[in-house]
């Protein structure tokens, strides 16, 4: 494309310092190019984005940053996913909430080499000074006299000129499309059908998979019986299939047809006996019992410490002590599994719904014995992710039918496969302990967790390693401020698949970490914002804090309702505070208001939940709150559906859903079980973005964390009640 266009790229990856080369200048010294942007003679700019939308905003974050620094309109770009290579554009992993942060510096200057590079080239044309030309809406101009070229004709000139060294990016005052709503590029696409997804991708002679696997995860086939199955209209093979699942090996009985109805039917009629002798069967309650038994029993594996916690708790003033749990949660994408593979012998094709394009490389290298270079992975859009499709389990299976079959085949999961197969979230347990001194601050902290250990799965693990995410979601400054502390883990062994979910083990820390703020503060007598606020140095926390007390009213709360701001009661008997008022206890329960703050993927998150009771006494949610600190960002209105999303995600697992098991098997198989939240059940939801100059930092996950612990906070606030163990159910409260 380098002699009819204008193309820059990034090279460097594996920690090597990015540069910017142009395509002729990478194909002489013989390197990859990143291919960002490529700029034709008709004027049309193509973006490369080469990480996965899976409905977090990436196809158009990615462009609008360039865009922005280019000086081109975003309804003129085309914007295409770049292909599974790690050599060309580094890390491809969408996870992590990591596609901004990780880039985004690199991106502006990409999009601002461009530009200028164009905007010298006019001016070589015209023979006038370079300052006295500026570029605006794909258009250079000339300010005196007010020609123009367009970017098309001064590709051929600009692709000789060599980027410039140094770039002086725009300030944060004079964007035009960064930090504003625009429109979302993909919308159009998939509300009018031509967004492709992984089921949408059709192959010539393609044939359809489903598989009835394993149900206790690690178990075998000891034998089958298809007799019935080929018999049925359609169905052309059926095999075993074995596949890696950490380091452990899932097996199951594949059925391939012309259509997925075919297999689908085929499936049921298949007859399967398994061999599941060699591991244990667990049950939920058999779980937690361990887990429980091991906070009562043993000292956890040290993770980060700070002076004699052990002494300090001893000669705290007040002592504070709770346990937390949390339960296994399914990912439940919309989109259920999926994958396209077509594997010759010396080669092989994926597509489908992907979060990391280069693991699926590497896996498959391994696997079929094909150089990675052979493998082609490609991206679809993503019907929702949350860290399940960055696994390689059912593109391996892809994989495998096509080469036994020796032909193109996609894999189907049912919503009933997803469910019940996982990975899950791990359910955890947490027991917190806590010391005040006489001025009501924290003395003393110590946190021990216990549940399974992601990392401990895979092949050649130690299991004496810590849980490298034990102060996932806990605020950086708490530990500048708290004299001493201790946090550890205790890992649990059980053969049920755990991997990440949506913010990964901040999801679950969170509701510990928060919940037993509120009580710290509740013991220490102290307002629990304040006592937040007390404990947390740094300026950018306070100013998170203000806008939270702000936007929610959080210091006239009571007074708002008709009540005293000091206001409050707790089982129903006024404190000392609404007894001087001479409010009645009845009274002073009118609504409860809870607040929590998280940081993980370096963003910070506030939110206030307000809760009151219906006419019939049960307890429902009024709004929510939230204040998010991302740092530099690039479209409020794609943060603001990435909170909203988080909140609702997390009600969820607050209050209504869980993965329960029963003889080493999940029991949930579909939502007539694990239940979603209704749109009827969504409570208003208000977020704001705080506007600043820090680092860039995650959007997609940080805003679910700190919900559950505000919700059970309010209605600790609301009822007296502390609320210890999720899910439960709002209507029982």
């Amino acid at each position: 494309m380098t002699g009819a266009a204008l193309t820059l790229g990034l090279h460097g990856v594996n920690g090597e310092e990015m540069k910017i080369l142009k395509g002729d200048t990478a194909a002489d010294l013989g390197v990859e190019l990143n291919a960002w942007i490529s700029i034709d003679t008709t004027g049309k700019v193509t973006i490369m984005n080469h990480r996965a939308e899976m409905g977090q905003g990436a196809y158009q974050t990615v462009p609008q940053m360039i865009a922005e620094e280019l000086e081109v309109d975003l309804d003129k770009v085309d914007i295409v996913f770049g292909i599974g290579n790690e050599k060309k554009y580094g890390n491809q992993i969408t996870g992590g909430s990591s596609t901004v942060r990780s880039a985004y510096k690199h991106l502006l200057r990409m999009g601002a080499s461009a530009r200028e590079m164009l905007i010298e080239a006019a001016a070589k044309k015209w023979n006038v000074a370079r300052e006295s030309c500026y570029a605006e809406n794909g258009n250079v101009i000339h300010k005196s006299s007010n020609k123009k070229f367009h970017y098309g004709e001064l590709v051929e000139a600009a692709s000789k000129l060599q980027p410039p060294a140094d770039i002086v990016l725009k300030k944060t005052e004079d964007y035009k499309i960064l930090r504003k709503p625009v429109p979302r590029q993909d919308t159009p696409l998939k509300t009018n059908g031509s967004a492709i997804f992984g089921l949408d991708k059709k192959l010539p002679g393609m044939l359809y998979a489903v598989i009835e696997r394993n149900p206790r995860f690690i178990g075998k086939v000891k034998s089958f019986d298809d007799t019935a199955t080929r018999k049925m209209p359609g169905v052309k093979h059926v095999f075993t299939v074995k596949v890696n699942v950490f380091s452990s090996t899932r097996e199951g009985v594949a059925v391939v047809a012309d259509s997925y109805w075919n297999a689908l039917q085929g499936r049921k009629t298949l007859k399967v006996e398994w061999d599941d002798t060699g591991f244990e069967h667990h049950s939920t309650e058999q779980l937690y019992a361990a887990m429980n038994e091991s906070l009562k029993s043993k000292e956890g594996i040290s993770y980060r410490t700070k002076g004699n916690v052990t002494a300090a708790l001893s000669k705290a003033t007040k002592k504070v002590e709770a346990v937390y749990e949390t339960p296994y949660e399914s990912h439940s994408c919309m989109e259920p599994l999926n994958c396209v593979a077509d594997v010759k012998a010396d080669s092989a094709e994926i597509w489908g719904p992907i979060q990391a394009p280069g693991w699926i490389q590497d896996d498959l290298e391994k696997v079929l014995g094909i150089p990675k270079d052979k493998i082609i992975v490609n991206m679809t859009f993503l019907g929702g992710g949350f860290g399940r499709k960055a696994f390689f389990d059912y593109t391996q299976e892809a994989a495998f039918i096509s080469k036994e079959i020796k032909g193109p085949v996609q894999v189907i999961w049912t919503r009933e496969d997803d469910t019940l197969l996982g990975p899950f979230r791990p359910g955890m347990v947490y027991k917190c302990s806590g010391g005040l001194n006489e001025g009501g601050r924290i003395s003393g902290y110590k946190f021990t967790m216990a549940g399974q250990n992601m990392d401990h799965q895979w092949p050649g693990a130690s299991k004496d390693s810590y849980n490298g995410s034990t102060t996932e979601g806990f605020l950086e400054s708490y530990f500048d401020s708290i004299p001493h502390f201790s946090f550890s883990d205790l890992p649990l062994d059980s053969p049920i698949p755990v991997m990440w979910w949506r913010s990964v083990y901040s999801s679950t820390n969170g509701f510990a970490y928060e919940s037993f703020m509120d009580e710290l503060a509740a013991a220490a007598g102290k307002d629990p914002l304040e006592f937040r606020r007390q404990h947390l140095g740094e300026e950018r926390y306070h100013l998170l804090i203000n806008k939270l007390e702000e936007v929610s009213g959080w210091k006239n709360r009571k007074k708002n309702e008709g009540l005293p701001a000091e206001a409050s009661t707790k089982e129903g008997v006024p404190t000392e505070a609404s007894a001087k008022v001479g409010v009645p206890a009845e009274a002073s329960a009118k609504v409860g208001y809870g607040v929590a703050i998280t940081e993980c993927f370096s963003s910070i998150v506030g939110e206030v939940v307000k809760v009151s009771k219906k006419p019939d006494g049960k307890v429902k949610i009024d709004k929510v709150w939230a204040v998010m600190d991302c740092g530099w960002y690039v479209n409020p209105d794609i943060i603001k559906a990435q909170v909203e999303g988080s909140i609702i995600m997390a009600l969820g697992a607050a209050t209504k859903h869980a993965t329960h098991f029963k003889d080493g098997k999940a029991v949930e198989k579909n939502f007539d079980t694990y239940k979603m939240i209704r749109i009827n059940e969504t409570p208003e939801i208000e977020v704001h973005v705080m506007d600043n100059d820090e680092k860039a930092g995650g959007v997609g996950e940080p805003g679910l964390p700190p919900f559950t612990p505000a919700l059970t906070n309010a209605i600790f606030d609301l009822t007296g009640k502390r609320i210890r163990t999720l899910p439960f159910n709002l209507e029982e409260v």
